[in-house]
C-alpha cells in the first residue's frame, strides 16, 4: 500500500514538473525572459550618461567651455579657447605696435626742438654804459664773438656787489621771440637805475656789476656770467632797479 501511495506522488511530481515546463514555454514565460533580457536596457543610463555631455554642453554651455577650457584639448570650446587667446594675442601685439610707433614720434628728429645755444661770458663781449636819456638808465650791449649763433632768453639777471636781491624785469619788454645773434650782431638791455623823483629807498653806489644769462627756462644757468668795467665814480641805483628783456634793438632797450 505505501509502495503504491509512493508511486503516485511520485508520478503526480513529474506531472507537476511536465506542466511548468510547459508554462515556461508558453507567452507568459516569455515575459520573464524578457524582463531578463531587458536587464541589459540598464546600459540605458550608461547611453544617457554619454548623452549627457551634449546635453549638458548645450544646456549650459558657458560651464562646459569652461570646463572643457580648463579640461585641456581637443574640443571644440578648447579650440574656440585657443582662438580666443589668438585674437587676444593678436590684439594686444597689434596694440603694442601703434603704442610703440607714439611713443617713438615724440623722441623723433622731426619733434626735437631746435638746438639752442646760450649766449654768455664766454662767446660774447659786454659792455654797460650809463646814457644821458631818459635820465637814471644804463644800457647793456652784449655783442656775439663767436662763430655761430647764440641765444638771448629772457632778461640779463643783474647783481652790483654783494647785492642780495634780483632786479625785476619790466614786463612790457618781453619781445616775441628769443633773440638770436649771429656771429658778430649784438642785443640790447636797458637797466632803470633808481627813480627820478627820488622816491626809491635803499640807495647805493655799485662799483661792480655781474651780467648773468639765462638758459632754455626762468631762472636756469645760462652759462658763465660776464663783468662788464662801471665808470670809475661806480654807478648809483635804489630800489627802482629793473631790467627790460633783451631787445634787438637799442632803441626798444631805451624806450620801455
Amino acid at each position: 500500500m505505501r509502495t503504491s501511495r509512493l508511486q503516485l506522488l511520485a508520478a503526480a511530481g513529474v506531472a507537476v514538473a511536465s506542466l511548468a515546463l510547459t508554462a515556461c514555454q508558453d507567452g507568459t514565460g516569455t515575459r520573464d525572459e524578457g524582463a531578463s533580457a531587458s536587464q541589459p536596457g540598464a546600459s540605458t543610463p550608461s547611453d544617457a550618461s554619454s548623452q549627457a555631455p551634449d546635453e549638458s554642453s548645450s544646456g549650459s554651455g558657458g560651464n562646459a567651455s569652461t570646463a572643457n577650457g580648463s579640461t585641456g584639448p581637443g574640443g571644440d570650446t578648447a579650440g574656440s579657447g585657443e582662438s580666443g587667446s589668438g585674437s587676444g594675442g593678436g590684439s594686444g601685439s597689434g596694440s603694442k605696435g601703434p603704442s610703440a610707433g607714439k611713443g617713438s614720434a615724440p623722441g623723433g628728429s622731426d619733434d626735437a626742438p631746435a638746438t639752442f645755444n646760450p649766449c654768455n661770458g664766454s662767446n660774447t663781449s659786454v659792455s654797460a654804459a650809463p646814457v644821458s636819456r631818459p635820465v637814471n638808465h644804463m644800457l647793456i650791449t652784449v655783442k656775439n664773438t663767436g662763430s655761430k649763433n647764440c641765444d638771448l632768453t629772457y632778461y640779463p639777471v643783474l647783481r652790483f656787489d654783494e647785492m642780495q636781491w634780483v632786479p625785476q624785469p619790466v614786463e612790457e619788454s618781453k619781445p616775441q621771440a628769443v633773440v638770436t645773434l649771429a656771429p658778430g650782431e649784438s642785443a640790447y638791455a636797458g637797466v632803470l637805475l633808481s627813480a627820478a623823483d627820488g622816491s626809491g629807498s635803499g640807495g647805493a653806489t655799485g662799483k661792480k656789476l655781474a651780467v648773468g644769462f639765462q638758459g632754455r627756462t626762468p631762472n636756469s644757468d645760462g652759462g658763465p656770467a660776464a663783468i662788464p668795467s662801471l665808470p670809475a665814480a661806480g654807478v648809483y641805483y635804489d630800489s627802482s632797479l629793473t631790467v627790460t628783456y633783451w631787445q634787438s634793438s637799442a632803441d626798444d632797450a631805451l624806450t620801455h
